[in-house]
């Protein structure tokens, strides 16, 4: 009598056998290569037929804007048909957004070159920024003024540009600081302004110094009523090359003799 074969004993299944390898899509990559080459054959033709329309910088930056659009959604396509749809969707984003990221870069490549300069004067309250070898910016503050630091006879005094203001005058507390006797000045200048009449004495600097503008034998007002700050005015202003309001900024500009002193 035979035994009857137990589960354990049932003959092992034979192997699967392995999945077949799907073929590469080759009839889309040759598809794909030969529509760029007729994009790229139509260009050339059309380049030849219409000089003129690549004339510009601009034009020619265009074409290369779109023949990148072009590629971007071409190849996306070609690689939708060999992967999951999220997967290629998540590298378009990506793409998109270096591509997008490029295009903001050139479109503001000037402000962007310019960035620099901008936080340099944004955060340094006061301080004239230089972008020339004789070329002053001063920012305008939130409050309209233009406000500059400078040395008289090499302390620190801060300024607020005054165009309405005949002279430079100081404030009673910055002569102090400089070492003016300000009690026993003649304050026998008497002057017009839009808070009455104000008076105010001469007082020679050695020097007056604004950023790398440097002046000798400034001649200054000192102001007999206190002032919240003191005030750069013509007198500075009329011995530069030229000053201009430019945006937000007051632009100086000076001319210098041999020994590097402003003229």
């Amino acid at each position: 009598m035979t035994d009857k074969p137990g589960p354990w004993d049932l003959p092992d299944a034979p192997p699967s056998p392995p999945a077949a390898t799907p073929a590469a899509p080759r009839d889309r990559l040759w598809l794909w290569l030969g529509a760029l080459a007729a994009v790229g054959v139509l260009i050339a033709a059309l380049a030849h037929a219409y000089p003129e329309a690549l004339r510009s910088g601009d034009d020619k930056v265009e074409l290369v804007y779109r023949l990148m659009l072009v590629l971007l959604v071409s190849g996306g396509l070609l690689r939708a048909a060999r992967r999951p749809l999220t997967r290629h969707l998540k590298h378009a984003v990506i793409w998109m957004a270096a591509f997008a990221v490029l295009a903001f870069g050139y479109a503001y490549r000037t402000e962007l070159a310019d960035a620099p300069r901008r936080l340099r004067m944004a955060f340094n309250i006061g301080a004239p920024i230089q972008v020339d070898e004789r070329t002053l910016v001063v920012p305008q503050s939130d409050d309209g003024a233009y406000v500059v630091d400078g040395l008289v006879n090499g302390q620190r005094v801060r300024f607020t540009v005054d165009t309405g203001s005949t002279d430079t005058v100081l404030s009673p507390d910055d002569a102090r600081r400089l070492g003016v006797a300000v009690d026993k000045l003649d304050y026998a200048y008497k002057a017009e302004t839009a808070n009455g009449t104000g008076y105010g004495a001469v007082f020679a600097a050695k020097s007056l110094e604004i950023g790398s503008i440097r002046l000798r034998d400034v001649p200054l007002m000192v102001n007999k009523t206190p002032m919240s700050q003191s005030l750069l005015g013509m007198s500075f202003l009329k011995r530069l090359d030229a000053f201009e309001f430019r945006g937000r900024t007051l632009v100086l500009k000076w001319r210098e003799d041999d020994q590097g002193r402003a003229l």
